[in-house]
C-alpha cells in the first residue's frame, strides 16, 4: 500500500496537483452531470480536474477498456463523454467539454492550467504511465442494483486507487467533490495547516461532511445497497473487491 501512495502522490505532482483547489463561486446544476469516464485515461483525467476545479458533483459512469456495461451509451466514442440533463447537451471530448462546463457554470473560460494543451495532456499521461495505467483495464464484477458514492477529489492520492478500482469493476458512483477552498483547508485531514481548529467555509459541502463526520477526510464511500460507510482507501479498496468482484 505504500508504493501504491507514493506512486499516488507521484502521479498528483506529475499534474502540479491540478484538481485540488475548488470554486467557491460556481452555479451548481439541479439535475446530475453524468460523465462516462475511464479513471486512468489521460483525457479524461482533465476533465475531472475541472469538475474539481468548477466544485461540480458528477455520476461516474466507468468505461474501462474491455468494459460492456456502458458501452452501448457510448455508441462507438471513446470518454470522456458528457450529458448534462440541465441543458439537453451532450459532448465528447475534453477540450469541449471544459469550455461547455466553464462556461456554463461560471461564465468564464477555462484557465491555462485545466485546458486541453500540449504540456497538460503530456503531464497527464505521465501521471497515468506512474500509475501503470491503473485504472484503464475491465475486470469481473458484479453490478450494483444503486450507484455508490464516493466523497473525493481529483488529486487526492488517496481517493486515487479507489476510484481506479471502482472503474475497474464498472461500479457506477456519484463523485462528490470536495476540493479545497481556503488555505486552512490544505494539509492531511488531521492537521490542517490552519491557526487554532480547523472550520472549513460555512455553508459549503466541506463544512457539510465537517459536521457530519468531524473532519474532512477522503476518500469516504456510501453504499446504499449494504447500508455500508466507511473510510480509509485499503479497506474500501478491500470492501469492493470481497462485494462485487468476482474472482475466476
Amino acid at each position: 500500500m505504500l508504493l501504491d501512495l507514493v506512486s499516488s502522490t507521484l502521479a498528483s505532482s506529475a499534474r502540479f496537483w491540478q484538481g485540488t483547489a475548488a470554486s467557491r463561486t460556481t452555479r451548481q446544476p439541479e439535475l446530475t452531470i453524468a460523465l462516462y469516464d475511464r479513471e486512468g485515461c489521460s483525457n479524461c483525467r482533465l476533465v475531472r480536474e475541472a469538475l474539481t476545479a468548477l466544485n461540480l458533483n458528477v455520476l461516474i459512469m466507468p468505461c474501462p477498456k474491455g468494459g460492456k456495461r456502458f458501452a452501448d451509451k457510448l455508441a462507438g466514442h471513446q470518454p470522456p463523454l458528457l450529458i448534462d440533463l440541465n441543458t439537453e447537451t451532450t459532448l465528447t471530448g475534453p477540450e469541449r467539454i471544459i469550455e461547455y462546463l466553464y462556461a456554463e457554470y461560471l461564465d468564464e473560460k477555462p484557465p491555462l492550467p485545466v485546458r486541453v494543451t500540449p504540456l497538460n495532456h503530456i503531464s497527464s499521461t505521465l501521471a497515468s504511465t506512474l500509475r501503470l495505467n491503473a485504472g484503464t483495464r475491465c475486470r469481473p464484477s458484479q453490478a450494483p442494483e444503486q450507484p455508490l458514492t464516493l466523497y473525493s477529489f481529483e488529486s487526492s492520492p488517496y481517493s486515487r486507487p479507489v476510484r481506479e478500482r471502482l472503474c475497474e469493476l464498472e461500479i457506477p458512483y456519484h463523485l462528490i467533490n470536495l476540493g479545497k477552498q481556503q488555505i486552512a483547508d490544505l494539509g492531511p485531514a488531521k492537521c490542517h495547516f490552519s491557526l487554532g481548529a480547523y472550520k472549513p467555509l460555512p455553508n459549503t459541502k466541506r463544512s457539510q461532511f465537517f459536521d457530519e463526520h468531524g473532519n474532512v477526510q477522503v476518500p469516504y464511500l456510501v453504499d446504499p445497497n449494504t447500508d455500508t460507510e466507511m473510510f480509509e482507501s485499503r479497506e474500501i479498496i478491500a470492501y469492493l473487491n470481497n462485494t462485487y468482484a468476482i474472482r475466476r
